[in-house]
This record gives C-alpha cells, sequence and structure tokens, in this order.
C-alpha cells in the first residue's frame, strides 16, 4: 500500500515554509504581514466566516426558549421545495461555490516558488494522487474509529441536554439525493481538511507559531464552527481536530484526513436518509 520511503517523500514538512534562500531553484516566502494577510482573507472567505456564523446560530439557540435538543439543526436541505430540477441546480451551485477557498489555496501554494516556476500547490500538503492506496487505507481505519465515537458523543451531548438534534438531511424523495449527499460530504471534506488542517498549519508554521499553539488554533477553528450543532457538537470536533493534526504531522498528508472525513459525512448522510424513522435510536426533528 505504501510505495515511498518516507510518508513525507517528495512533499514539505508539515506547518514549515519553503525555505527562505535566494539560490537557484528554491522559492522565497513572502513577508509575514503578507502570509497574515493572506490567511485571514482565506479564513474570512471560508471556515472563518462559517465560525463566526455558527456562533451567532449557537447564541440565537441557547436564548430561545425550549432545551437544546429540542431545536434541530439541518445539514443539507431543499432549496427549492416541490421544483426539484431547481432545487438540483442550487445544490450543485452551493457545493461548487464552496469549493472555492479550496481552489485560491491551491493558487497561493502554486506561487510559493521563484519568479518563471510552478510552486507545490497542493501537493505540498499531501493532497494529490501520488499514493491513493494509503490515503484511503488510512482513511477507512481513521473513519472506522472517529465515527462510532462521534455518533456515540452525539447521543449522549444531545440526552444531556447539550446539543441539538442534528438532521444530515431533509432533502426530498427525488432521483438525485443520494448523489447530491455523497458529493456534499466529500465538499465539506475538502474543504475542511485542506484549509483548516493543511493550509492553516503551513501558514501558521511561516508565520513562526509554536506547534502546540498551531494545533490548538486548528482545533479552535473546527471546534467553532461546529458550535451550531451545540456544546457536544463543539467540543466533539475539537478533539477530533487534535487527533487529525497530530496524524497529519504524522503521515505528512492531508489525504487520508479527507478520506475519512468523506467516510463519516458520507455514512452519517446516507444512514439517517435511510433509517430516519424506523429505528428508535436515532433522533428526529
Amino acid at each position: 500500500m505504501q510505495s515511498d520511503a518516507s510518508p513525507v517523500a517528495d512533499a514539505d514538512v508539515p506547518g514549515q515554509g519553503t525555505g527562505t534562500g535566494k539560490g537557484a531553484g528554491v522559492a522565497e516566502e513572502p513577508s509575514r504581514s503578507v502570509l497574515r494577510s493572506e490567511t485571514l482573507i482565506v479564513l474570512a472567505l471560508s471556515l472563518g466566516a462559517s465560525a463566526l456564523s455558527a456562533l451567532i446560530s449557537f447564541i440565537g439557540s441557547v436564548t430561545k426558549p425550549g432545551g437544546l435538543k429540542d431545536q434541530a439543526a439541518t445539514l443539507n436541505a431543499s432549496h427549492a421545495p416541490g421544483r426539484p430540477w431547481l432545487d438540483l441546480a442550487w445544490q450543485l451551485f452551493g457545493i461548487a461555490t464552496a469549493l472555492v477557498p479550496v481552489a485560491l489555496v491551491a493558487h497561493l501554494l502554486l506561487r510559493e516558488a521563484p519568479a518563471g516556476q510552478r510552486g507545490p500547490g497542493l501537493r505540498a500538503i499531501g493532497f494529490d494522487r501520488r499514493r491513493p492506496g494509503f490515503d484511503l487505507g488510512r482513511g477507512t481505519a481513521l473513519a472506522a474509529v472517529i465515527g462510532g465515537s462521534g455518533l456515540l458523543l452525539y447521543l449522549g451531548a444531545r440526552a444531556a441536554g447539550f446539543n441539538l438534534t442534528v438532521v444530515p438531511e431533509a432533502l426530498p424523495e427525488v432521483w438525485w439525493k443520494i448523489p447530491v449527499l455523497v458529493a456534499s460530504a466529500v465538499q465539506n471534506a475538502v474543504l475542511e481538511e485542506v484549509i483548516v488542517v493543511g493550509y492553516l498549519l503551513r501558514r501558521l508554521g511561516q508565520l513562526g507559531w509554536s506547534p502546540m499553539a498551531a494545533l490548538a488554533a486548528s482545533s479552535l477553528l473546527r471546534g467553532s464552527y461546529h458550535l451550531y450543532q451545540g456544546i457536544g457538537g463543539f467540543f466533539g470536533n475539537m478533539v477530533m481536530g487534535v487527533i487529525f493534526v497530530l496524524l497529519y504531522r504524522r503521515w505528512g498528508r492531508v489525504g487520508p484526513l479527507v478520506a475519512a472525513h468523506a467516510l463519516i459525512d458520507t455514512v452519517a448522510f446516507l444512514g439517517y436518509a435511510l433509517l430516519a424513522g424506523r429505528v428508535g435510536w436515532l433522533p428526529t426533528a
């Protein structure tokens, strides 16, 4: 399964820059102020904005009469009820536009090279096709561990009144429902792991952050944009964030994390679609 001599072969060390030397073929890093501004802009266009939105949503939920578990957070809802083709167009539009920040990150990483040369792009963070077996194998094992424990944590947090009822999907029964749910799961995985792990750790390393501080920032951000689900969603995803950062540093690739995240979300979305209302242990809105 593993073809390289090292999991970080041909890739930059996670969280580190590409060098500051000025010799031939050596990339020159932008100034810290440029990197800081770039990072803030990327986050403002993606998961940083989602974190602020989740915080506002959470404040609304805790100040609303009634308990958190009596309220619902719907993840994949219809955008045009009763108009399936228009709904499909909106679903595809939402998935595609959510990935624009990933394209921006790829562009920025391609520019990490001297003038006239091509930078590493997403290969720098291990999101490429060089090691599909390694990525899928590690990702599947990770998904089995994280997915099962995450479900138990959610059920426990909701029963304790710390979490809203999460409704993974509320799409109409149309032919494109399953493909859209799978595409949504993959979009979530790519967006989150590329930005909150690969890109953010790389930039924070270049800005001189310590490994522990960068880990805390990444996991806190991951928890924050899940705060709309409640306290359980916040802390559960923070723990997931710590694990993912440690594994990224060990493997030198976000590929396995993307695979794991996509599998976890796919099982959650499709499992809810198949089981909601049919089993007593699965909460529904």
